[in-house]
């Protein structure tokens, strides 16, 4: 008995980290505290994505926004269909083959990792957390729309605490 217990004990020390340790080679982020604060909130269940590589791909990729619907309004990424999280609508999935490469995102990267989670769940193949999400798209200076596809500064930051991981001066925070 003492034997098995030893043994649990040390699988746990040793697999533990393992299950979520950050990927030694990340997506650059424009802020290293910012990195750093995302490697402490993922677990890295899912494939992570760079803002940069998703910009080249944004027009072959399944893009959804993990947010609630106030944030996917107020801006997302253009091209990017609302999902969500406590209010989660696989009903917007049932036209995406399982196999498709989908792309998931929410303010900072922890809700649509566990989206992300649960479409692999369901059967999705190749899904990806974009790296840093959508503050990291607009710290990196690229475009959002507001609800009615129209280019906006506005960036919903989800709380005044949150909003302090957009370094990008020309965005204006909302909450």
């Amino acid at each position: 008995m003492k034997q098995l217990l030893f043994f649990l004990i040390m699988s746990f020390f040793i697999m533990e980290p393992a299950c979520s340790q950050p990927p030694a080679s990340r997506p650059a982020v424009v802020n290293q505290e910012f990195d750093k604060e995302l490697t402490r909130l993922l677990n890295f269940s899912v494939p992570i994505i760079g803002v940069e590589e998703l910009r080249h791909i944004q027009d072959e990729v399944y893009i959804f926004d993990a947010r609630e619907q106030e944030e996917y309004n107020v801006s997302h990424i253009d091209g990017a269909a609302h999902l969500g999280y406590r209010q989660f609508d696989k009903e917007k999935l049932k036209e995406v083959p399982k196999d498709a490469r989908v792309i998931l995102y929410c303010s900072v990267g922890y809700r649509s990792e566990k989206i992300g989670e649960k479409l692999r769940e369901m059967g999705y193949e190749n899904v990806s957390n974009l790296y840093g999400s959508i503050f990291e798209w607009v710290n990196q200076g690229y475009p959002i729309v507001d609800q009615n596809g129209k280019p906006t500064q506005k960036l919903h930051t989800y709380n005044s605490k949150w909003s302090k991981w957009v370094d990008n001066h020309e965005t204006e925070k909302v909450w």
